[in-house]
């Protein structure tokens, strides 16, 4: 499968120190499937940070999810655990590291799932405040339309990542 990295520049290589933490699944290098969507990050990029914008192209094996030596993670759509994990990672307060729903220790070497975009600011921000409960806020996601977003968040998960020219 192809997966698209919208950025201000050409990645040459991946650094994972260098990507941002409190992102939806954590510190980590967030690809999609959706060369649109990167596209449009990477504008966004360009248009914040300066830059111009790039979109960068890698392969990857989905054969290689199952192989039990890593640790991975996969939200088919949004859910309650689905929330619970952004809004943990997004969290610059949680401290609970060994907490299944986060990843701030990078204990899940790939994170699969929906991106909890700008459309859904509103809701998340209305569950953190109180103003609606768990149920609320996922039944208030059922018609997003979400993109996908795949999370790499160690060496030995981008290494599986081949950037295609």
């Amino acid at each position: 499968m192809l997966l698209y990295h919208g950025s201000n520049q050409e990645i040459i290589s991946i650094d994972l120190q260098l990507c941002k933490p409190y992102k939806d699944f954590g510190r980590g290098f967030y690809l999609t499937t959706i060369k649109l969507q990167a596209e449009l990050m990477a504008k966004r990029t360009a248009r914040i940070f300066g830059g111009s914008p790039y979109v960068t192209t890698y392969s990857f094996d989905e054969d290689i999810l199952s192989d039990l030596s890593l640790s991975v993670k996969v939200f088919p759509e949004p859910s309650s655990e689905w929330a619970l994990f952004v809004l943990n990672n997004r969290n610059r307060n949680f401290h609970n590291h060994s907490d299944p729903n986060s990843n701030h220790n990078n204990k899940y070497d790939i994170v699969i799932g929906p991106v909890a975009n700008d459309d859904i600011a509103l809701l998340f921000r209305s569950f953190a405040n109180n103003q609606v409960d768990l149920t609320t806020l996922v039944r208030g996601m059922e018609y997003k339309n979400l993109n996908n977003q795949y999370s790499f968040h160690t060496s030995q998960a981008t290494a599986l990542l081949s950037k295609v020219e």
